[in-house]
């Protein structure tokens, strides 16, 4: 059941359910899945060992930095996966639209990194600065579906230029 019907509008609930079915969310799907796994794996093997190496104040700047990524990961999956269930017909696009699944904990996970961010192993950078990267698509998404308006897919500059010149010579 909808509790803010209102504040829902059809259209909106359209833009979800066409990007749902979208190329684009299938390739953000796919990478952030892909990247929440390469995180799991990174943290519980190569990154437990990294952080037993580092300095005192380098091991609490990987642990700060470390919950960090967790936290921008499991928003970024949740609102994916609230975007699946839309598309498998688990959930109601104009369900989707509800504030409670809109993408969360942007204080955190836009933070500026604490001090030390420098001495952290190479990978779990790699891996912060993917994400971060992620995250921040995933969030414009979000506010062209709720606050902007809809999302349009980047059309192919072959096919692009193709129509124009079928335009310009009356093809």
């Amino acid at each position: 059941m909808i509790d803010q019907d209102a504040d829902i509008s059809v259209a909106q609930a359209e833009t979800v359910h066409d990007f749902a079915c979208s190329e684009l969310f299938d390739r953000t799907f796919r990478e952030g899945m892909e990247l929440v796994e390469e995180t799991a794996a990174y943290l519980d093997g190569d990154g437990r060992r990294d952080s037993k190496l580092l300095s005192r104040s380098a091991a609490l700047a990987y642990a700060g930095e470390s919950m960090r990524l967790t936290t921008r990961l499991m928003q970024v999956a949740s609102w994916l996966l609230v975007q699946r269930a839309v598309r498998e017909g688990d959930m109601e696009a104009r369900e989707a639209c509800l504030p409670r699944y809109r993408l969360g904990a942007q204080a955190v996970c836009q933070a500026e990194p604490g001090a030390h961010v420098e001495d952290l192993p190479a990978d779990l950078r790699d891996l912060l600065d993917r994400s971060e990267r992620l995250y921040d698509r995933v969030l414009y998404l979000d506010r062209k579906m709720f606050v902007d308006g809809p999302v349009e897919e980047a059309a192919h500059p072959v096919l692009s230029q193709f129509g124009r010149l079928q335009a310009a010579f009356g093809g």
